[in-house]
C-alpha cells in the first residue's frame, strides 16, 4: 500500500477492467466483475490487491502469497494458491507495468506560477504550467503546456520544452532542445560543456562546445546525470530511450530510440548505441565506438571496439558472453591446477 501523502491512488477497478488494460486473459469461471484495490509484491499483497510473477525464483513466494489476484505466465496458471486469482499474459512484469500505471497514473500539474519563481519577460510559458518557488527560466526559452518547473530547477535561454515535461528540483538545462513528455529527475545537467580540449606544448587547450543536446518525446532522465551538449554537432537522445541516475553522456553522443542505460554507465565522446540497445550499472563507451541495434551490455563492462547488433557482451573488454564466461572456467581450472601443483 502507498503512501496517500506522496502517491494518489486510482481505482478500485474490477477484474474484467484490468485484463482488458494489461491485454491478459481470465481463466474460466473467474468473476469478472471482482474489485482490485491496488498492486502490490507477492509478499505484502492482501486479498484486493493485484501482484504479478515473472520469475521462476520467487516461485516459493508465489505459491505462500495471500494475493487476491497475479499476473502470471500461463505455465504457472496451476501453480496459484488456493484464492488467488490468476490474469494469464506473455510477459507478467510488463503487465504489472500497465496495471501499475492504471492505478497510479501520471496526474498533470496544478497550475501555479510562484510568485518566487524568476522568469525572464521574453520567455514563453505554455497554458497550465507549474513553475514552483526560486526557479528560473532564461531569454527567449519556451516551455510547452502542462510542464512542471519544480523548485530551483534552471532553464537557460533559449532552451525548448514540450507539452507535458516534468524538470527537477535542482535541475539544470542549457543549449539543448526537449520534446514532449520528457521528465527530467532532480539534479540532472543538461547541456553542459563537454569535455573537450587539445593537447598543447604549454598544456590542454579548452575548444568550446557550440552544438546542443537533442532529446526526443517520451525520455526519462535520471537524478544527477549529466548529458554534454555537442561539440559542433549536437548530442542525440532518441525517442522512448530511458536513462538512470549518475549516467554521464559525453559530447557528441547519439543514442538511438528505445535505449537504456543503467546507473553510473558513461558514454565517451561521439560513441553511438543503436535503437533499443541497453548497458548495464557503471559499464562504459570508449570514444567513437558504435553499439549495435539491440545489444546488451552488461554491468561493469568496457566496450573499446564496434559491437555488433542483438548480440550480449560481458567484460572489460566486453566480448561475446558466452566466451566471457568460457575464459572464466578456463581461469579457474588453471588456479585449481596450481593450487594442486
Amino acid at each position: 500500500m502507498s503512501d496517500p501523502r506522496f502517491f494518489s491512488r486510482s481505482g478500485p477497478f474490477s477484474l474484467r477492467e484490468v485484463a482488458a488494460a494489461v491485454d491478459g486473459s481470465l481463466q474460466d469461471g473467474a468473476d469478472g466483475d471482482r474489485v482490485i484495490a491496488d498492486v502490490a509484491p507477492l509478499d505484502g499483497a492482501g486479498s484486493d490487491d493485484l501482484s504479478f510473477l515473472d520469475n521462476r525464483k520467487y516461485i516459493a513466494a508465489f505459491e505462500a502469497s495471500r494475493a487476491g489476484f497475479c499476473l502470471v505466465a500461463a505455465e504457472f496458471a496451476a501453480r496459484a494458491p488456493a484464492g488467488m486469482t490468476v490474469i494469464v499474459c506473455e510477459q507478467p512484469y510488463l503487465a504489472f507495468a500497465l496495471a501499475a500505471r492504471k492505478f497510479y497514473p501520471q496526474a498533470a500539474p496544478e497550475p501555479w506560477i510562484s510568485p518566487d519563481a524568476r522568469i525572464d519577460r521574453e520567455a514563453e510559458l505554455g497554458a497550465d504550467c507549474r513553475v514552483e518557488a526560486f526557479a528560473v527560466i532564461g531569454a527567449g526559452a519556451r516551455i510547452g503546456a502542462r510542464c512542471h518547473i519544480e523548485a530551483g530547477a534552471t532553464l537557460g535561454a533559449g532552451v525548448i520544452l514540450g507539452d507535458d515535461c516534468r524538470v527537477g528540483s535542482g535541475a539544470s538545462l542549457l543549449c539543448c532542445i526537449v520534446g514532449s513528455r520528457v521528465a527530467i529527475d532532480p539534479g540532472a545537467r543538461i547541456g553542459t560543456q563537454g569535455f573537450g580540449f587539445a593537447v598543447g606544448p604549454r598544456g590542454p587547450v579548452r575548444i568550446p562546445h557550440t552544438g546542443r543536446v537533442v532529446i526526443e518525446d517520451d525520455v526519462e532522465i535520471g537524478a544527477n546525470t549529466t548529458i554534454d551538449r555537442g561539440t559542433t554537432g549536437d548530442t542525440f537522445i532518441g525517442r522512448g530511450t530511458m536513462i538512470d541516475n549518475q549516467v554521464q553522456i559525453a559530447h557528441n553522443v547519439q543514442i538511438g530510440r528505445g535505449c537504456i542505460l543503467a546507473g553510473q554507465a558513461g558514454l565517451a565522446g561521439s560513441s553511438q548505441m543503436g535503437d533499443y540497445a541497453m548497458i548495464g550499472g557503471k559499464s562504459g563507451l570508449a570514444n567513437h565506438v558504435k553499439l549495435g541495434k539491440g545489444a546488451r551490455v552488461g554491468a561493469q563492462s568496457g566496450v573499446v571496439d564496434d559491437l555488433e547488433a542483438g548480440g550480449t557482451y560481458l567484460g572489460a573488454p566486453a566480448i561475446p558472453i558466452k566466451d566471457f564466461w568460457r575464459q572464466q572456467i578456463a581461469i579457474r581450472r588453471l588456479v585449481s591446477r596450481g593450487k594442486g601443483a
